[in-house]
């Protein structure tokens, strides 16, 4: 009897999460990403309903997929031409029922309601594991910065503000930066809120200038606690960082800072990349040289090889998964391992696969990687880091304090043990020990599902 129970309860809860991702299908025709993003974290969630249909009865499912508000607005700013442009902003506040909304601001000309859509439902789950107080939000626009003078992104960015503060506020919503948006851009985002509010509301925005209200450790977090989330992986089957070869896409924040942690634990990275291609050093990658041409001259990775002649460097992007590695750390953007990329990283012994990106593997890869026993780092879990500091942020703006790098870096430590810890955990009280995704997904999940029981329908 309790066999057959357990069999009907799961069927039950099977034809629940078919109905609720239909519809979402339905309603978001043409939203790929968000369909992905939709479908990964849904069907994972299949025992958590058998398990308590109460979930179900309230209708979790039918509500947390739909944002509780999308805002979409234009543009307008001025070229050094005095050529009039008009871009289009986001802004979807997805879910509030653990704390403000939270989420980064994406600059990147394929920004669209879909990717807009996907980032901020993963930023519910990405949110609650950290155990910061926050809701999950995302935001940004189909401006591209690269290019662009200092007065154009000024000019834009004031604009964009212009628009957005009518719906951000230090306990309403608090975005930070993501591609496109550093220091500069919030730098310029955050004096024309100030320039219409009055005062100085630094818990506002995340990834501020730390002579303005910024954190030590920041522009580190999301990179660090990467490593540090597949830190503990590594440490599950006995292995580590030291001695390890690495190869970590992208160049830019969390990449650069990526490459930095795991080399101070030992490892030696072969490879990182931008837009146009990849370089691979044999010697392993240094970051200075790095933090160098994209920090500081803001130029093409290709660059890299002048400096060190024993480098090569492709044109192309996906070229970077044919170097064999013990880890691969995706920290460029979504969707950029494919399923034959998968493939090849297992074919060349690949151990450990850790995202430091949002969505980086597609979910073919991400079952190549299960299917072959590689220990896999969703992102929700291993690209937490960033958004979790952003909260250490937002506390320190509260207190009117600030924590030294060491104190708020070991805080991250902390936090991404534990998020590592948790994630294992509820996979193996699911029925699914060491499937991190899974357990990521339902351990996210079941904290914010049991708020929104709590405080009624909302």
């Amino acid at each position: 009897m309790a066999l057959e129970t357990a069999q009907h309860n799961e069927l039950a809860a099977r034809t629940y999460v078919n109905e609720v991702y239909d519809t979402v299908i339905k309603r978001n025709p043409h939203e790929s990403e968000f369909h992905q993003a939709i479908k990964e974290i849904l069907f994972s969630l299949v025992p958590v309903f058998a398990k308590h249909p109460k979930y179900m009865q309230a209708g979790i499912l039918e509500r947390i997929v739909e944002p509780e508000r999308m805002i979409t607005f234009r543009v307008p700013w001025v070229d050094d031409q005095g050529k009039v442009q008009v871009n289009r902003g986001f802004r979807v506040q997805f879910n509030s029922v653990l704390g403000p909304y939270k989420g980064g601001l994406r600059f990147h000309p394929s920004v669209n309601a879909s990717i807009i859509k996907f980032l901020g439902f993963e930023q519910i789950f990405k949110n609650s594991l950290t155990g910061q107080p926050i809701g999950g939000g995302k935001g940004g626009s189909d401006f591209d910065p690269k290019g662009k003078s200092d007065g154009e992104i000024m000019r834009f960015t004031q604009s964009f503000m212009t628009e957005l503060f009518k719906y951000i506020g230090p306990d309403t919503d608090v975005p930070a930066g993501d591609i496109g948006v550093g220091a500069r851009e919030i730098g310029y985002m955050f004096g024309q809120y100030r320039r219409i509010r009055g005062g100085n509301e630094a818990g506002v925005l995340t990834g501020k200038g730390i002579g303005y209200g910024g954190s030590l450790t920041r522009t580190e977090a999301t990179g660090y606690g990467t490593v540090y989330f597949v830190e503990e992986m590594l440490k599950s089957i006995g292995l580590s960082f030291e001695d390890s070869t690495v190869v970590i896409s992208g160049s830019g924040n969390v990449s650069l800072y990526a490459i930095q942690k795991a080399t101070q634990l030992g490892a030696k990275v072969l490879a990182c990349s931008d837009s146009n291609g990849y370089v691979y050093d044999p010697d392993g990658i240094k970051f200075e040289t790095v933090k160098q041409i994209k920090e500081v001259e803001r130029k093409r990775i290709s660059e890299y090889v002048k400096e060190h002649p024993n480098a090569e460097y492709h044109e192309g992007c996906e070229g970077i998964w044919t170097i064999p590695c013990d880890i691969a750390l995706p920290c460029a953007t979504q969707n950029e391992i494919s399923e034959a990329s998968a493939k090849l990283l297992v074919a060349n012994g690949v151990k450990a696969v850790g995202e430091g990106a949002n969505m980086p593997s597609t979910l073919e890869a991400i079952d190549v990687f299960l299917a072959n026993k590689v220990l896999f780092g969703p992102a929700k879990a291993a690209n937490a880091g960033g958004v979790a500091v952003s909260a250490l942020e937002m506390a320190q703006n509260s207190m009117r304090y600030s924590w030294s790098f060491h104190e708020v870096d070991d805080k991250l430590h902390a936090i991404m043990k534990n998020i590592y810890r948790s994630s294992v955990q509820a996979a193996e009280e699911y029925g699914q020990p060491g499937n991190l995704l899974v357990g990521a997904n339902i351990a996210g999940f079941t904290k914010v599902a049991d708020a929104m029981l709590a405080q009624g329908i909302i």
